[in-house]
This record gives structure tokens, C-alpha cells and sequence, in this order.
């Protein structure tokens, strides 16, 4: 057991990396035609974004706005229509392109009208070329857009995973997070995904809200389980600046309602390891901090898309897209009424053919990402494929940060050779581990960025 001090547990969810709030504008608005040339296309990632939702809730950051005014998705849908030909323009005809994998996130993509969802799906698939029956297609949803139409378009267009945010079973704690639902509904929404006959349901679950205890969070837990869901992510509670949790509680100067930030941190770890070990015991396995699968559920994830290699293509004004050396995308905001104006201006875009905000991504950047975004997977690193990548060990090019790993207790001491794999600690403390192996300059534009 570490004697070392450990760092705060809950500093930032690492889910890309560089983080979008290091992106700035780019001076020289790079034709995507140019970006794209020489790069490998024949396993894509394809993200359509939808920054819509029926509500906000009080902990949520993303790139997303309340309710459309008339026609504002049909026009936001053109904008991507029109996106979607310029950026496979770009990709060329050189060379094999074939998306891997699909997903359509937001906001709420079922936000959209079940004839909408229709022609995103055509989007994707007349437009990109994406085979959406053919590969895995993961949809995000909530308790009230999961409509019985809704799903039946998804299910006979190929989704295999719906994942819906439910956050809690206790109707007081959703009220907590500024989440207005009760659990009839959400049970109803449950009942309708699982009569759709999609594979795959995944539900997201938040644990430190204000309120909660170890029997609620057990309670909510076992709520869940009784669908059987072949996933379940367990989220630890973060309060942002701009958010409607953020903006009531900036006051406090705690890190929760009643709670010093040290309590807050120790309650989330505790019911975070409740949370593990109780899943755990109900035949799930850990894939990260937050993933857990059944272990009988069937695998459907892309069979040759690597999160750290492959490039991503990102169609609407929310989402991000990745070649070996930009990671791009479009502005980026939490506050409302800048939201609106960005999404605005995207509805407005005609010339989709350049890139307008993004980072460069060099060989240490590229180190950097591919080491943080597989030791933060549970099954680790094999070191011998990160030296085919780079020609070097990882212990040579980040030896002071896995000497601090191994003095934190965070790797795993029993690992068998060639393999990179954290602890149950160093799991434990994803959310502290990720930030430290951020370059100097993606920190620097990090800490410059003025939320808006």
C-alpha cells in the first residue's frame, strides 16, 4: 500500500484527448481535402451530433440547448446534410473509405422526430456511406424522447445499443441534479427499449448527488440490474462553471450543498466503490472506471477500430473529428444564449470544406494520447504494440510519470510482462491519473480558456 500522499480523486473525466476547451482557432483553416490525404480511411469512426434536449440538466456541460423553434432541425439537418458532402469530398476516392463504427450522441439525438431520425440515418448512410446494418451503431436517448416510433426507426436501421441517461431511481435525487423525471417514466422507457429488441441497453447512473446515501445508491443500483442492461456507467457527480448546478452552488464555495471538498471527494469514492463491487457480484466486469458489462452480454463493439489510431469523422456543430495530425472541430460553449449563437451560425455554414477550430496533434501529443487512453481501459496497454507505433517504451518516454504511478499504487505490481495495466486503486483514481500525463501546452491552453 502507498505511503505517497494521493492527489484528489475527481479532477477531470478524460473521455478525448486533447481536451476541446485546449482547441483555438485555426489561422489557417486547413482544407480538410489536404488534412485528410494519406491518411488511413478504411477504419472510420462516424459521430452525428445533436445538440438538442427536452430539458438540461443541472450537472451538464455539453454542447447542447433546450428545446428548437420552428424548423431549427430541419435546418440544423440540412446544415449536416451539407456537411456530410463536403467532408466526403474531402476524404477523396484514393484509396478504401469504410466506417467501423456509427454513433449518434448530443444532447439527445432522439430529441429528433422518429421522420428525423430517419433522415439522419440516411445522412450516414446515402451521404457518408456508412453501412449503419453492417457495424456497430450506438444511440444516445432519455426517458422521454424514447418513444415506441422513435425506437422502431433505430432498431430497423441498425442500432445495436441504445444507452439512456437515468442518473437515479429516486425521484428526489433526480430533482437534486435539476433533473426533472419520475421513475414511472423511466421504467416506461425501459420497457419500450427493450421491446424494441435493440442488443444492447446501456443506462448511466450518477453517484455523489446530494441526498444519496449507500442504501439509495444500492437501491438505484438494483433498480437497474432488474433490467439486466448488458452495460451500466457509473458517473461520479461533477459541478461545472455555467452549468445550473454550477451557477446555484458558486456561492457555497464547497465542492457540494453542505459538504467541504475533502467529505464530497471520500462520499463519491465510497459509493463508487459500492457501486464497483456490487456490479461486480452480479456478474458484471469492469472495462474502465465507469464501464461495466454483463459478462454473458454479446460483444458489440467495432471489431478494428482503435480509439488511438483510427480517425474519427464528427458531422454537426458539437462534434469532433481526428486525423493522425488535427484533432478539429467547431466552437465550443456551456452558457445558453452563446450556444444558440453557435449553433445559429452553423444552421447558416454553406462551405463545409475547411477546418475552424482544432489542435495540432505532434509525435508527443500522439504518445501522450495513445498512452492515457488505453491504460485508462481496465485491460491495459500491451507495451509491445506502443513501440511498433512509436519505436520506443513507454517507460522511456513517460519514465517520471509511471515512476509516480508506481509510487501512488496506482499500476498494477502483478501485471505479467509487456503489459501496462493500473491498479484497482489506479482505477479507482482515473479521474486524477488521466490529467497528469496532459502535455505542458494543452494544460496551458486548458487553464487560458475562459468558460462562455
Amino acid at each position: 500500500m502507498t505511503t505517497t500522499a494521493l492527489p484528489r480523486p475527481y479532477q477531470s473525466y478524460v473521455y478525448a484527448y486533447p481536451h476541446k476547451t485546449a482547441y483555438r482557432p485555426l489561422a489557417d483553416r486547413p482544407a480538410l481535402r489536404e488534412e485528410w490525404a494519406g491518411e488511413r480511411k478504411d477504419a472510420l469512426s462516424l459521430y452525428l451530433h445533436i445538440p438538442f434536449c427536452e430539458v438540461r440538466c443541472g450537472f451538464c456541460n455539453l454542447f447542447t440547448r433546450i428545446g428548437a423553434p420552428e424548423q431549427l432541425t430541419t435546418r440544423y439537418l440540412d446544415a449536416v446534410d451539407r456537411q456530410a458532402d463536403s467532408v466526403r469530398e474531402a476524404l477523396g476516392d484514393g484509396g478504401p473509405v469504410r466506417f467501423a463504427s456509427a454513433a449518434f450522441g448530443g444532447g439527445t439525438p432522439t430529441f429528433l422526430t422518429a421522420d428525423e431520425l430517419v433522415r439522419l440515418c440516411d445522412i450516414a448512410e446515402k451521404r457518408m456511406g456508412a453501412d449503419l446494418s453492417a457495424v456497430p451503431l450506438s444511440v444516445e436517448t432519455s426517458p422521454a424522447t424514447a418513444t415506441a416510433d422513435r425506437l422502431s426507426v433505430l432498431a430497423e436501421r441498425g442500432a445495436t445499443r441504445i444507452s439512456i441517461g437515468v442518473q437515479s431511481f429516486v425521484d428526489a435525487e433526480a430533482r437534486a441534479a435539476v433533473r426533472p423525471q419520475r421513475r414511472a417514466d423511466v421504467e416506461s422507457a425501459l420497457a419500450r427499449i427493450r421491446e424494441s429488441g435493440v442488443p444492447v441497453l446501456n443506462i448511466d447512473l450518477i453517484y455523489g448527488i446530494d441526498g444519496q446515501t449507500p442504501r439509495s445508491w444500492r437501491h438505484s443500483l438494483d433498480a437497474a440490474l432488474a433490467w439486466r442492461p448488458e452495460e451500466l456507467y457509473l458517473y461520479p457527480l461533477y459541478i461545472r462553471p455555467l452549468t445550473g448546478m454550477g451557477r446555484t452552488r458558486a456561492g457555497t464555495g464547497t465542492g457540494a450543498e453542505t459538504e467541504s471538498d475533502a467529505s464530497w471527494d471520500a462520499r463519491r469514492l465510497a459509493l463508487y466503490r459500492q457501486g464497483r463491487d456490487h456490479l461486480l457480484s452480479r456478474g458484471y466486469e469492469q472495462l474502465s472506471m465507469r464501464m461495466f458489462r454483463r459478462l454473458d452480454a454479446p460483444v458489440r463493439g467495432a471489431d478494428d477500430y482503435a480509439c488511438q489510431t483510427d480517425g474519427m469523422i464528427g458531422l454537426g456543430c458539437g462534434a469532433r473529428s481526428y486525423t493522425s495530425r488535427l484533432h478539429y472541430s467547431f466552437d465550443y460553449a456551456v452558457n445558453m444564449g452563446e450556444i444558440r449563437g453557435i449553433i445559429d451560425a452553423y444552421t447558416a455554414t454553406e462551405d463545409f470544406g475547411r477546418a475552424e477550430t482544432g489542435i495540432r496533434v505532434d509525435e508527443d501529443e500522439a504518445r501522450r494520447r495513445h498512452l492515457l487512453q488505453s491504460l485508462l481501459q481496465a485491460r491495459g496497454m500491451e507495451t509491445g504494440g506502443y513501440r511498433e507505433r512509436f519505436g520506443t517504451a513507454p517507460e522511456e518516454d513517460f519514465g517520471v510519470e509511471l515512476a509516480r504511478f508506481t509510487e501512488l499504487g496506482w499500476l498494477d505490481g502483478d501485471r505479467e510482462p509487456g503489459l501496462l495495466r493500473l491498479s484497482e486503486l489506479g482505477l479507482a483514481y482515473s479521474d486524477a491519473l488521466g490529467p497528469e500525463l496532459f502535455s505542458p501546452s494543452v494544460r496551458s491552453a486548458m487553464a487560458e480558456y475562459e468558460p462562455r
